[in-house]
């Protein structure tokens, strides 16, 4: 194979390779022998069909097979050779004037991963601000899990229903008189002003005792999911068959013991643990953010253009789908468009922390062990239906890339652990609204990175992206939409293209309300907006 250098111009390199006709064709050869003893014809005996009669019946494609074969192993064999460690798949152009018998021609075009400086990580020095749990909110959180555990007692002979009562009731609808499907039902609960029925339902319950019977008229909303319904008049004719009152929740053992706990205490306990939890994860954040604000300072390296574009194109996608959330749509986007040179440079600055960051991992023998893998997928899985989890187990380790994507946050949180470690750290107690401004008021840009770990011997890549976040701090006051994509954006953002994966199994589609609960006059929930997959809480990623 003959091999020319086109271009060399920053990280793009660009080649055009030769595999002479008599190496194709010795490839064709070689496959003939291996397919020959498959082959059964009339008139030969098993395995001893002619090559020339072989080749009249399937030289095309296995010339076509020997062709990729040479092309692949002409690819390796130039990055081997030329010492290249592509930062994505290589572009291969054959000649198209080929045909079979002739030299193949190809181009083969690529950017390359930059030779990262050796990082600075001996002078790294980061405060760490630790929150200690407050009484104070252990026991809010406590009140909260009460409030949202109330009870509703019998509520005494004659008593009129008011607003927090539990009204339950059998109830038939009618659209023009006629009783339409999912509009009619038994025993059917509601508690009054909790919006939970369409406008006017729950405000013309008020009053009613037990075994009364009213007519209530409400018009549907217009953009209720039942297209049949949406916007029409409606009557409803209900018999109210019981009415509660709120009882009051006593925080004691005994209510702890109804949420299968031994007592006060152990509720507290486990509370305590989620609340350190949590603040341990914005210490954590904090700290990253330092670390990483500390190494982006101190390197500055060309970074390949390809992967800035996908990390952006992934960021501005994100940014989008937040605006489409806003009241005024355009205004949203067209604010965006302001800061997209911003958001340009965070991407060119994610890329460049994680090819730091990988080079970090290389160079000190950090890597995701099989056991850590295996649980890595197992986790994985869990989203997945059981009938789908092992499919999913199988695709992800026979897909590289799939794997690498599921490995690399995890690899970037052992390189981080591995700096902190190294990182001389002074601790100092804070509250946690001085260590929530902390991570507010970080200046320029926030820390956020996309490891790229790459192998040196083999050009087996990983592609991963931090937790954290990365945007540029708002100067003005912008709308809703800019403060929440600075919030949201990128949480999972890649800089390649990523393997598809295979599609988590939805659950069975909920009914409309009206099925569900027996009553069309419940309006079905909207689905939340879509976020991408975030690994951490947004705490972690501003």
């Amino acid at each position: 194979m003959q091999t020319v250098e086109t271009l060399n111009e920053g990280l793009k390199r660009a080649y055009k390779l030769t595999i002479p006709a008599k190496d194709i064709a010795a490839r064709v050869d070689e496959q003939v022998k291996l397919a020959a003893p498959q082959i059964r014809m009339p008139g030969f005996r098993p395995g001893k069909v002619p090559a020339n009669i072989v080749k009249k019946m399937h030289g095309p494609a296995l010339h076509q097979d020997a062709l990729n074969n040479a092309v692949q192993e002409g690819i390796q064999k130039l990055l081997v050779e030329q010492k290249l460690r592509p930062a994505t798949q290589p572009a291969v152009d054959l000649d198209k004037d080929y045909e079979e018998g002739k030299d193949a021609e190809l181009g083969v075009s690529l950017e390359v991963l930059p030779d990262v400086p050796a990082p600075a990580i001996d002078a790294l020095k980061l405060e760490r601000l630790t929150v200690a749990a407050a009484d104070a909110e252990i026991d809010e959180q406590v009140a909260r899990i009460a409030a949202q555990s109330k009870r509703h007692d019998a509520a005494p002979e004659g008593h009129p229903a008011i607003e927090g009562d539990l009204v339950v009731m059998d109830y038939k609808g009618t659209v023009d008189g006629v009783a339409f499907e999912g509009g009619t039902g038994e025993g059917m609960s509601v508690e009054l002003g909790s919006g939970r029925l369409i406008p006017g339902f729950e405000e013309q319950l008020e009053g009613v005792k037990v075994g009364e019977s009213r007519e209530l008229n409400v018009t549907f909303p217009k953009d209720y999911p039942a297209k049949n319904l949406a916007g029409k008049d409606a009557v409803f004719a209900v018999t109210v068959t019981e009415v509660k009152v709120p009882a009051e929740t006593v925080i004691d053992d005994e209510f702890a013991k109804q949420l299968g706990l031994q007592g006060l205490d152990q509720l507290k306990e486990l509370i305590k643990g989620q609340v350190e939890q949590e603040l341990n994860g914005l210490t954590r954040t904090h700290m990253k953010r330092k670390l990483l604000d500390q190494l982006a300072e101190g390197h500055d390296f060309p970074v390949p253009p390809s992967m800035v574009e996908a990390e952006f194109a992934q960021i501005w996608q994100q940014l989008e789908h937040e605006a489409t959330h806003e009241a005024d749509v355009e205004a949203a986007k067209a604010e965006l468009e302001k800061d997209r040179d911003d958001y340009h440079a965070i991407a060119e600055r994610r890329v460049r922390l994680g090819l730091l960051l990988s080079e970090i991992g290389q160079a000190n023998g950090i890597e995701v062990t099989q056991a850590e893998m295996q649980r890595l997928i197992a986790q994985a899985a869990a989203q997945y239906q059981p009938k789908d989890r092992e499919r999913f187990a199988q695709y992800v380790q026979q897909d590289a890339m799939a794997a690498a994507q599921l490995r690399a946050p995890l690899y970037e949180d052992k390189v981080v652990d591995f700096l902190f470690s190294k990182a001389e750290i002074s601790d100092r107690e804070v509250t946690r609204e001085e260590l929530e401004a902390a991570i507010e008021a970080d200046d320029g840009f926030v820390s956020g990175t996309h490891v790229h770990n790459h192998d040196h011997d083999h050009h087996d890549h990983d592609h991963g992206h931090d937790h954290d976040h990365e945007a540029p701090k708002p100067k003005a006051k912008k709308p809703a939409a800019k403060k929440a994509a600075a919030a949201d954006a990128a949480e999972e953002v890649k800089a390649e293209e990523p393997a598809k994966k295979p599609a988590a199994k939805k659950a069975p589609a909920k009914k409309a309300a009206a099925a569900d609960e027996g009553t069309a006059v419940e309006p079905a929930k909207k689905p939340a907006a879509k976020k991408a997959p975030a690994k951490k809480k947004a705490a972690d990623a501003e």
